[in-house]
């Protein structure tokens, strides 16, 4: 078998003759893919500056500059590129003429170039990544346009206050630790707003433009996401305005449940990896558990009446929720590292069951970021299953005090089996 031939072969790139003829067709690829959603997307319009042979070979124009670029003159690819733009530019002036002022397809057309580009160095993986993000972002055009007609100003600032928040304000709190028992943190309470008020945000949205028309178990998922806690109190509440619907009530109670374990997971994953390693079976047990009682309830209220209507969004971005999560989140930090110097295990268990009266993420970002260093792994884990336990008795509670009578059913039977599966994964990581 012959040996493959090197066209270049410097310290820095090598490039051989079946590497250039992979990435060339590569590169072509993902030009007639740009240039294939450009036509399709044109619809009645008879024509576009850059369809699917122009996009081709421009795709193939930039693989065949970077080339040049090694063979002939570093500045090659640059000069390549600037001729492309201000074809381009002469092209978007004479459309802006005729009264066309989208430019989509001439950003389109750079970006394939550097794509080319980007092929010819061999980064495959990220150029085919960029060109499938691309092809996404050119396809939804009518569905952005839908959802920036129903955006309104309250909503859009809230979108801006987040951006400011998260771009500019977190960068720059200062990582380090002080106060009491050195364990307060700027940087991490920052991070936490962050999370908290965009998980709240993304809810928000998801829920505007889904509709809860889609029924309210996708209610209960979405609000899951914030707080399992907060969505049993108004579904119990509306299940005694309308009884019909208690089954529909208790598979959105059962599934912001199952999600309340999914957020566990995360912040446990998030700020200390390494508990998971014991922690995992529990937290799956009850999962498990949850996600079976969703099943089982949802197919029980098949068939039946759908609620139909609009449930209040509220608020877009709740920061001062988000805040006084994080100050919580703070309080909770210094109460388990006071419990655990000044009462041990037993301290911790306390607080723990205190904290979970509202929902569990403070306490489990909290012990979270304490395990392995103040306290041991399996106090730590311990707590985060009492907190969950504890905050299933609450949730219970919730509902007997302002469900209905069916309701109150569904919930001693499904929280029932999602506590004893709490227990058994205590007795698992236990023993």
């Amino acid at each position: 078998m012959m040996e493959d031939i090197f066209i270049i072969q410097t310290d820095s790139f090598q490039l051989t003759q079946s590497d250039f003829l992979i990435r060339m067709l590569i590169s072509v690829g993902i030009g007639l893919v740009i240039g294939l959603e450009r036509e399709f997307s044109k619809g009645n319009q008879k024509e576009i500056f850059a369809g699917l042979r122009t996009l081709s070979i421009v795709a193939a124009m930039g693989f065949t500059f970077a080339l040049l670029n090694y063979l002939i003159h570093p500045w090659l690819f640059i000069i390549g590129l600037i001729s492309l733009c201000v074809i381009v530019s002469i092209s978007y002036w004479i459309t802006a003429n005729n009264g066309e002022i989208g430019s989509t397809t001439e950003f389109a057309t750079i970006f394939t170039y550097l794509l080319g580009g980007l092929t010819f160095l061999g980064y495959i993986e990220l150029s085919l990544a960029l060109t499938v993000i691309l092809v996404v972002l050119l396809s939804l055009k009518i569905k952005f346009q839908n959802i920036v007609g129903q955006i309104n100003h309250e909503e859009l600032s809230a979108f801006i206050r987040f951006v400011v928040i998260a771009l500019l304000i977190l960068p720059f709190l200062p990582d380090k630790n002080f106060g009491p028992y050195n364990v307060v943190n700027p940087s991490e309470i920052g991070w936490i707003i962050v999370l908290t008020s965009g998980i709240g945000f993304i809810g928000y949205i998801l829920m505007k433009f889904l509709g809860t028309n889609r029924g309210i178990l996708l209610t209960g998922i979405f609000g899951g996401m914030v707080s399992s806690t907060v969505v049993t109190w108004p579904f119990s509440k509306k299940s005694k305005e309308t009884p019909e619907l208690s089954a529909n009530y208790a598979v959105a109670i059962f599934a912001a449940a199952s999600i309340m374990i999914l957020r566990v997971v995360a912040w446990v994953y998030i700020f200390n990896v390494a508990m998971l390693h014991d922690l995992a079976l529990p937290l799956v047990i009850i999962f498990g558990s949850g996600l079976a009682i969703t099943i089982y309830f949802y197919k029980k209220q098949k068939g039946e009446k759908h609620y139909n209507g609009n449930l209040p969004l509220g608020e877009p971005l709740n920061i001062k929720d988000a805040t006084l999560f994080g100050l919580l989140y703070t309080g909770i930090l210094i109460l388990v590292s006071y419990a655990s110097t000044e009462y041990g295990s037993k301290g911790i268990y306390l607080s723990s069951a205190i904290s979970a009266l509202t929902d569990i993420d403070a306490i489990s970002i909290s012990v979270s970021k304490l395990g392995g260093t103040t306290i041991n792994f399996l106090t730590a884990q311990n707590a985060i299953l009492l907190a969950t336990l504890a905050n299933t008795i609450v949730k219970i509670g919730i509902s007997l005090y302002s469900g209905s009578q069916q309701l109150k059913k569904y919930v001693l039977v499904g929280y029932g089996i999602i506590f004893l599966a709490g227990i058994i994964g205590f007795i698992i990581l236990n023993y």
